[in-house]
């Protein structure tokens, strides 16, 4: 039964989508920009034909406009998935043949955000690597935070400050006044660079500048970023992405960068044998041996959810960057306009609805969620017009300008 969206956890529920749709694949990303530099416009021709291509590996039987939520997977990553399931059925599968999975989803990170795979390490949840990030902060460390961020980018920094031996201090600013808020005592900012709740975009240009005066570092969270917003990870301190959403990956899968004369300043506390400099001899005993680049962050991988990784950024990339941006921008400003509401510079839009709006969007088998008490749609390359309209027809009259 499909439940209602509602204030708890209220996504609809859409069933899970089967395999099909038509492969295509295109030139490259254009990865390395900074966040937010290229502007969505009118897409050309062969954007369009490469964004059809990947529209007709989805499968979705709703109109789903939740990759806020959870990203879909593409025909490419389910068929992947569905070959290592029965190779781990039929006992076939082997432990370091997911090596060649990790390896191939950790390279094609490192070139939708635009860093070297060696300032990449891997992880299973954001929350993980942001910890620590949060547990290597120095003694009297001052941490500023967005009002009202997720909390997964908030959490592991609070639980530093509890701790009385450590004299952390974590304090919060509006968004739009972060800039602003840092002073010469600030250590690190950590923000999302696009709000869970309503997909509004930090000024990344004046949080770097602010921050640089000051020698203050920066750690982002480009879970809504990365995927729709061309971002250049090397430019803050240290970024954390979650795979499952704009990525299009099985929910497993995590990326921490570090630029690289900050390696050393972190503490891998979480160091197991898959963050060995030769992993497979790293699996008993002493002494500590581990990788000299970020891969002594890994944690040890969800295999199976990296199996679906690779494929999911292959689509992306070879959608490019430019074309993302641009047709996400497009389709959410199609919605605001038909909604009578305000242009906007992002993927995820977040609209006062009246009552009744939930049921009708459940009626229509339009897929999307409820977040800080209004509803939340996303637009990504698995959406086309007519998912728009279809919402917008669904909600026709029941949105608050």
């Amino acid at each position: 039964m499909t439940p209602a969206v509602g204030a708890g956890d209220p996504e609809p529920q859409p069933p899970r989508p089967a395999p099909g749709g038509v492969a295509g694949g295109a030139p490259g990303d254009v990865a390395g920009g900074e966040l937010g530099d290229v502007a969505g416009g009118e897409l050309g021709a062969e954007e369009r034909a490469r964004l059809g291509a990947a529209a007709g590996e989805f499968a979705a039987e709703t109109t789903y406009l939740d990759t806020a939520t959870y990203g879909l997977p593409p025909r490419r990553s389910f068929e992947a998935l569905q070959a290592a399931l029965g190779e781990w059925r039929a006992g076939r599968a082997r432990a370091a043949a997911y090596d060649d999975d990790v390896a191939r989803g950790r390279a094609a990170f490192a070139r939708l955000v635009g860093v070297d795979p060696s300032l990449v390490a891997i992880g299973t949840t954001a929350s993980s690597l942001v910890g620590l990030v949060a547990a290597s902060l120095p003694a009297g460390a001052q941490v500023l935070t967005a009002t009202g961020d997720f909390t997964s980018v908030l959490f592991p920094f609070h639980v530093q400050a509890g701790r009385p031996d450590r004299r952390i201090t974590v304090r919060e600013a509006p968004l739009d006044r972060l800039a602003e808020a840092v002073d010469e005592h600030t250590t690190v900012v950590a923000v999302s660079a696009v709000q869970s709740a309503d997909g509004r975009l930090a000024d990344l240009d004046d949080i770097v500048a602010a921050c640089a005066g000051t020698g203050t570092r920066v750690l982002l969270d480009l879970t809504q970023a990365a995927g729709w917003l061309p971002v250049d990870a090397g430019r803050v301190a240290y970024t954390v992405t979650a795979g499952y959403k704009w990525l299009l990956a099985p929910r497993g899968t995590a990326y921490l960068t570090v630029q690289r004369e900050l390696l050393d300043d972190l503490v891998p506390v979480s160091a197991g044998w898959y963050a060995g400099a030769d992993r497979w001899s790293s699996i008993y005993g002493g002494p500590l041996r581990l990788a000299d680049d970020a891969r002594r962050f890994d944690l040890s991988p969800a295999w199976l959810s990296w199996v679906g990784a690779a494929p999911s950024l292959d689509l992306l990339e070879a959608v490019g960057s430019r074309t993302r941006h641009a047709h996400a921008l497009e389709l959410a400003n199609r919605f605001c306009a038909g909604a009578g509401l305000p242009p906007t510079a992002s993927a995820i839009v977040s609209v006062d609805a009246d009552a009744e709006a939930p049921g009708r969007m459940v009626a229509a088998t339009v897929a999307g969620s409820v977040r800080a008490g209004r509803l939340r749609l996303s637009f990504h390359v698995c959406n086309t017009t007519a998912d728009v309209d279809r919402a917008l027809e669904a909600l026709a009259g029941h949105v608050r300008a």
